[in-house]
């Protein structure tokens, strides 16, 4: 999806013009990967803009920079000031998607990042539905990826890696060109473990399952934890049970969550029918309160919203 260009994008504690925020060639992540991201969503509401889950995306992303040996010189709450201020100074009245990097930066090269220095950005622009709106509203076409899921040894799947989403975008090419929306990919262990950029559900039986994060290789989803309270809220249980790849041509019900995409139905999965095809009843009441909590609706989820 094209980026639309808005005025700032904040640098390290300064504003800086759209065409202006620059990096040297030589810049280490570029290179060998090693950095950490976030995406976050605001969202118009009644009140004005409100950036869902601020606090719990920024401390996500300052734990994956934990995990890897990155030292960020912003606290928690000055990053969370920083992506008010880049929201507030750019004209997105209708909501926008925001982008935290942490990066390590020009004047060291070599595989060692530990002598670079580390940089931090957030950028905002205008982006519609990840997944597109006819995904959103009836379904998306799936399909098992040739690719596996990092093994966590292997690399540290509760972070949010630059160089790890190499993995995810093998994945998604392979599904697009063989004429799919997206791909679900496999753990190490053969098991389900996540989609290129978000978590999954299936519905049976009345149940929703999702795979285990920390035994799937699957990052664990701050949307994906949203769903699962909203789901609690509406009587329903959930359950994180491993899942093998036939769980999903059986099931009653499934859908994707994440920030970029929200709660997208999956039509089908490698050409199974899943279900009716089409979004199912609890589906479909889970997606729309889901779009009510965000855009500020409803009053039990008020504290997930940070208003700018």
């Amino acid at each position: 999806m094209p980026i639309t260009p808005t005025k700032k994008i904040w640098m390290d504690g300064t504003l800086v013009d759209w065409d202006k925020a620059t990096i040297h060639v030589l810049t280490h992540t570029l290179h060998y990967g090693t950095g950490a991201f976030e995406g976050i969503r605001a969202y118009k509401t009644d009140k004005g803009l409100a950036v869902f889950r601020l606090v719990d995306h920024t401390q996500r992303l300052l734990n994956s920079c934990k995990i890897l040996s990155i030292d960020v010189a912003y606290s928690l709450e000055a990053l969370v000031e920083a992506t008010k201020e880049v929201v507030r100074v750019n004209d997105v009245p209708n909501g926008c998607y925001i982008r935290p990097l942490v990066y390590l930066g020009y004047g060291e090269m070599g595989v060692n990042p530990q002598p670079s220095p580390v940089n931090v950005a957030i950028a905002v622009w205008p982006w519609g539905a990840y997944l597109g709106d006819e995904g959103a509203e009836n379904g998306v076409r799936m399909k098992i990826s040739s690719w596996v899921r990092h093994a966590p040894n292997a690399m540290p799947t509760a972070s949010k890696t630059v160089g790890g989403y190499v993995n995810s975008g093998l994945a998604k090419v392979e599904a697009i060109n063989a004429g799919y929306d997206e791909a679900i990919m496999l753990g190490p262990d053969g098991r389900v473990s996540e989609c290129t950029g978000e978590n999954l559900f299936i519905v049976r039986d009345g149940l929703l399952i999702s795979p285990p994060p920390s035994e799937a290789g699957a990052l664990r989803g701050i949307t994906q934890s949203s769903i699962v309270r909203i789901a609690n809220d509406l009587g329903y249980d959930v359950s994180f049970e491993p899942m093998r790849r036939d769980d999903l041509y059986l099931a009653d019900e499934a859908f994707l969550t994440g920030t970029a995409a929200e709660v997208v139905p999956i039509a089908s999965v490698d050409d199974r029918v899943v279900g009716e095809g089409k979004p199912g009843p609890i589906t479909k009441k889970i997606q729309g309160i889901y779009h009510q909590t965000v855009r500020g609706e409803l009053p039990q989820y008020e504290s997930w919203l940070d208003r700018v």
